[in-house]
Parts: structure tokens; C-alpha cells; sequence
């Protein structure tokens, strides 16, 4: 199904130069942040206080996160928890303040906006916890990446698993520059969304290299350049129409979804963007400049022995 059909190829390739270029003055920008700024972990990697709270009726999670706020709690999370009277509560360590007189300010606060608010527990997270976390989430990262290589080495050839990987580690550096820039949360979720668009950016990339490969036997005569721009031409319409749907459902998280999807959908929507980038105008000029050609796709047929025999 298209929604339109191109009848030349857009020379893609033409500006290769200029879109790489752009890419790693943006890559470069995000390191810097990261560096400089740092990510703003959430207490399931720094460590804090669970609070867990029962309501007579359904709970609303947004007054309860105003009444907090006011009070001067920072950073607080507050989300439902197994039915939609009980809410769990994140909340950062404090100095020279318990987990317990946390607790106790805490129930203070929302008896004095419903009594019916009743504590069923408290937990501390330590900060051991988070390391571990933070530890899991870059093995997963990089068996992924490592997984992803692998794949498109054995599917197409070693120089688009090269070229992909980049692409796609491209995206989730510039979501975590984003995320250092604003210091927005980077919560369990938020990772959630990074392995996500890093196993969704390969798709659209895979899809490219396919075209590619299909290209060089069909446009026998065209140059390599002239093979990608019209595999990236081709896949034009195929982009709009996955990346508009899959769009539409995070716009609707993100903004229907409240706090608890919020960062979640927002580092979706960076590396959705980002990701149509990469794929087309990342992985594609950097297949070319590994130097890519027909024969490394498709293969010559194997003679036979009595043709090999004269």
C-alpha cells in the first residue's frame, strides 16, 4: 500500500556529506551533555523511598503529586498500584531525613487532603539497586547491539550490520543528550523506551538494505549511488505510513498517558524522529563509503562440473 508513488529518485546521496555532517556536530552535542550535564537518574537507580497508599476511593494520582510538590517534595512519582486505590510513591533520599520520618510527613500530608489515605508500607531502595539496574540496562544495551550486527551481517553483509549500528547507536545517544540537556527523569521506562527504539530503528533500516539488495539485481547497469537513492525513494511511502501510525499511538501516551508515560513516550517520539533520520541519511551514505557493490549481495552461480570441464 502507498500513498504515493514517486516517479524519479530523490538524489539522497547528492548530500550525503552535508546530512553526515549534521549528524555528528548532533551526536557530538549529545556527548557533550551527557558529559557535562549527566542524566537525571530517577530513585530506581539512585535510591530512595517506597511508599505505598490505600484510598477508600479510586485515587487521583495528579492531585495527590500536586499536594506533594507543594510541600516541597521534588522529583516524587506517583502512580496506581494493583487497583485504582492503592498508589505507590517514589521519592529521592533526602539528607538527614529517614525513610521513616519520610513516611510519616508523607501520610501527614495526604491525611490532612483525605482522610481516608491509609500507608500499607515502606520500603528503601538503596543505591546498590540502582547500580545494578544501571549495570543490567548497558549489558542489555550492548547484547542488543551486538545481536543487531550479527543479524544483518548474515541476513545482507557485515558492512550494513557496521553501518546500521552506528545509525542506531546514533539515535539512542542523541535520546540520552536530550534527556541530559532538559535533565529530564531517566527512570526504568524511559530505558524500557531506549532498547525499544533501538530494536525499531534496525526495521527500517533492514527494510533499506533490502532494497538495496533487490536493486542491484534488477538496475544491473546503475551506479552504486543510483541504486541507494532509488532504494531510499522506494521506501518512502512504506516510511510515512509505519512511522505516522506507530507516531499517532506515542503522541496519544504522551499526552493522554499522564506522568507515569510522559518521559517514557517522549524518548519514543525523539528516537522515532531520529530514527527515519538515521536510516536514510546515516546507515545508507555509510554503506556506500564502506564500499558496498553488486558482488558483495549477490553471488555468481556455481558451475557446474561438466561445464567446468572443457
Amino acid at each position: 500500500m502507498e500513498f504515493f508513488k514517486i516517479r524519479r529518485d530523490i538524489p539522497f546521496m547528492r548530500h550525503a556529506l552535508l546530512f553526515n555532517a549534521i549528524s555528528a556536530l548532533t551526536f557530538l552535542a549529545a556527548v557533550f551533555f551527557l558529559f557535562s550535564r549527566g542524566l537525571h537518574f530517577s530513585i530506581e537507580f539512585t535510591g530512595g523511598t517506597l511508599i505505598e497508599m490505600s484510598y477508600a476511593t479510586a485515587a487521583d494520582t495528579d492531585r495527590i503529586r500536586g499536594v506533594l510538590q507543594k510541600a516541597g517534595f521534588e522529583d516524587v512519582t506517583v502512580q496506581n498500584f494493583g487497583s485504582s486505590r492503592d498508589v505507590l510513591i517514589r521519592l529521592p533520599v533526602k539528607r538527614d531525613q529517614t525513610s521513616a520520618d519520610l513516611a510519616t510527613s508523607v501520610l501527614s500530608l495526604l491525611k490532612q487532603d483525605d482522610p481516608s489515605a491509609e500507608r500499607r508500607r515502606t520500603e528503601f531502595v538503596g543505591p546498590q539497586v540502582g547500580s545494578e539496574l544501571a549495570r543490567d540496562g548497558l549489558i542489555a544495551l550492548l547484547v542488543t547491539a551486538i545481536g543487531i550486527v550479527i543479524y544483518l551481517a548474515l541476513r545482507f553483509e557485515w558492512k550494513f550490520g557496521v553501518a546500521a549500528i552506528i545509525a542506531n547507536l546514533h539515535d539512542v545517544v542523541i535520546i540520552l543528550g536530550f534527556f541530559a540537556l532538559f535533565q529530564w527523569e531517566f527512570s526504568l521506562p524511559v530505558l524500557a523506551a531506549v532498547l525499544a527504539v533501538l530494536g525499531y530503528s534496525v526495521n527500517e533500516s533492514v527494510v533499506i538494505a533490502d532494497r538495496i539488495r533487490e536493486n542491484f539485481r534488477r538496475m544491473r547497469r546503475a551506479s552504486v549511488t543510483e541504486v541507494i537513492d532509488n532504494a531510499i525513494t522506494r521506501t518512502i511511502s512504506r516510511t510515512i505510513i509505519t512511522h505516522g501510525c506507530t507516531q499517532a499511538m506515542v503522541t496519544s501516551m504522551l499526552f493522554f498517558g499522564g506522568a507515569a508515560l510522559h518521559y517514557f513516550a517522549l524518548a519514543l517520539t525523539i528516537g522515532i524522529l531520529f530514527g527515519i533520520y538515521s536510516s536514510v541519511l546515516v546507515m545508507a551514505p555509510l554503506v556506500r563509503w564502506l564500499g558496498v557493490k553488486r558482488e558483495d549481495l549477490i553471488r555468481a552461480p556455481a558451475k557446474r562440473k561438466d561445464e567446468a570441464v572443457v
